[in-house]
C-alpha cells in the first residue's frame, strides 16, 4: 500500500526528549488551518523509559541493546497510530503518509564528526501500519553543515506567522526551544535551543521523589533559589552565550553536567527551585535578545502545563503577553506531532523542509526518507 493520491490527510509521530512517551496527531490539511481528526499520548512503559535514559545520559550500549529498542519503538509506534486510526474511524487507505520523528538517542552536530541519531524503526512502523512512512528528517541537514535541528520552526511560520506582530513560539520539551517570526515577511526568521527545559527539572524530582515530573511545578515553587548556584550555572556554560545557529540534547544538559555544579549540599527542593529558574531565565535571556523586543510568546510542549514555569516567564517578560499556542488554536500538546505530519507533507509534495539560516544548512533541501507502506 502506498501513499493515498490526493489525499490531504497525513499522521504525525513525536517523541520528545523528554522521554514520557508518543504523541500521535492525525491532521486534514486540506483546510487553513488545518483540522485536528484526532490526538493522543501513549506513555512509555518504565522499562521502554529507564532503558532509552541510560542510553541516552550514558551514551553507551551493546548492539543488541540498541537494535532491540529500535524494534520494540517501531513496534509500538505502529500499535500507537493503529489504535489512532481505529479511534478516529479512519480507513488507512485515506492517510497520505506518515511522518515519525522517532526518538533521539544522540544529537552531536558540533562534534568532530557531526552526527545526529534517531530510533523507532520506520521500516517496521509502514509495514505494520500498510502506510508509507516518512522518517529519518534530520540528517540531510547534518550532511549538508546543519544543526539538524531544530526543524518544527519551518512548521510554526506555516502555521503561526502574523503580518500584524511579531511573535515567538516557545517549546518546551526536555530541551527548550524558539523560532522568531517577524511580522515582516523578508526579514529573516530565528529558531535554535536555548538549553535545558524539563530535563533536569525531571531528572532531579524522579531522583529525590520518585516522580517523572513536577506536576504544576508545585515542588519547584516551595523552593528558593539559590542565587549563587544559578549565577555560576549561567556564567560557566559557553552554550548560553553561543550565537544561533546552534542546538543541544539532553545528552548534553543531562546529570553529568548538572553534577559538576552541585560541589555543596543544598536542600534538594531548593536545587528543584534553581533548576526551573535557569530554564526560564535563558529562555528569558534568548527572547531578550532577539531583533525585536516587542514580541508575542506561545508556549507549547510538556512545559506548558507547568504553572509556576510559566508564572516565572510571564515575570521575566513582562512586555510578551506569554501565553500558549492553545490561544493560536492548537493545543500545546501536538504542536510537534502536527509538525511532523506537515513535515511529511512536504516531502511527499518535493518542497524542502528546513530554514538554512535556522540550521545553518548550506542550502534549504527536501527531509526524509520514505518508506512505503504495505
Amino acid at each position: 500500500m502506498n501513499s493515498a493520491p490526493g489525499s490531504e490527510i497525513y499522521i504525525g509521530l513525536m517523541s520528545g526528549t523528554s522521554l514520557d512517551g508518543v504523541d500521535v496527531a492525525i491532521v486534514d490539511f486540506a483546510e487553513f488551518p488545518p483540522l485536528l481528526l484526532h490526538t493522543s499520548t501513549t506513555s512509555y512503559t518504565e522499562s521502554i523509559r529507564r532503558r532509552l535514559r541510560q542510553l541516552c545520559q550514558s551514551q553507551s550500549t551493546s548492539l543488541a541493546e540498541l537494535y532491540s529498542l529500535d524494534v520494540e519503538l517501531g513496534e509500538l509506534y505502529a500499535g500507537v497510530v493503529n489504535q489512532a486510526l481505529e479511534t478516529a474511524s479512519l480507513d488507512r487507505n485515506r492517510i497520505a503518509a506518515l511522518g515519525s520523528h522517532g526518538q533521539t538517542i544522540s544529537h552531536s552536530p558540533d562534534g568532530a564528526v557531526a552526527f545526529t541519531a534517531q530510533i523507532g524503526d520506520p521500516a517496521r512502523l509502514a509495514t505494520r501500519c500498510g502506510i508509507t512512512t516518512v522518517a529519518d528528517f534530520r540528517r540531510k541537514d547534518i550532511a549538508l553543515g546543519g544543526q539538524g535541528a531544530p526543524l518544527a520552526p519551518a512548521f510554526h511560520r506555516f502555521l503561526f506567522h502574523s503580518g500584524n506582530e511579531d511573535r515567538a513560539v516557545i517549546n518546551i520539551g526536555g530541551i527548550a526551544n524558539i523560532t522568531w517570526l517577524p511580522a515582516d515577511q523578508d526579514a529573516a526568521m530565528l529558531g535554535f535551543d536555548t538549553g535545558p527545559g524539563n530535563t533536569l527539572l525531571d531528572y532531579w524530582i524522579e531522583k529525590h521523589r520518585s516522580q517523572p515530573f513536577d506536576d504544576g511545578g508545585d515542588w519547584a515553587r516551595g523552593g528558593r533559589v539559590i542565587d549563587s548556584l544559578l549565577d555560576e550555572m549561567i556564567a560557566a556554560e559557553k552554550y548560553f552565550a553561543s550565537k544561533a545557529p546552534k542546538s543541544t540534547g539532553t545528552e548534553y544538559f543531562g546529570p553529568d553536567w548538572l553534577a559538576g555544579y552541585l560541589r555543596e549540599q543544598h536542600d534538594a527542593r531548593d536545587v528543584q527551585a534553581t533548576l526551573l529558574e535557569l530554564t526560564t531565565h535563558t529562555i528569558a535571556d534568548a527572547i531578550s535578545g532577539l531583533p525585536s523586543a516587542a514580541v508575542k510568546c506561545f508556549v507549547c510542549g510538556g512545559g506548558a502545563h507547568n504553572r509556576f514555569l510559566l508564572e516565572r516567564l510571564r515575570h521575566l517578560l513582562p512586555q510578551c503577553g506569554v501565553t500558549t499556542t492553545a490561544s493560536l488554536g492548537l493545543d500545546p500538546n501536538y504542536v510537534e506531532a502536527v509538525a511532523f505530519a506537515w513535515l511529511a507533507r512536504e516531502r511527499l509534495n518535493l518542497r524542502n523542509g528546513n530554514i538554512p539560516e535556522v540550521t545553518r544548512a548550506r542550502r534549504g533541501t527536501i527531509l526524509g526518507a520514505i518508506y512505503t507502506g504495505e
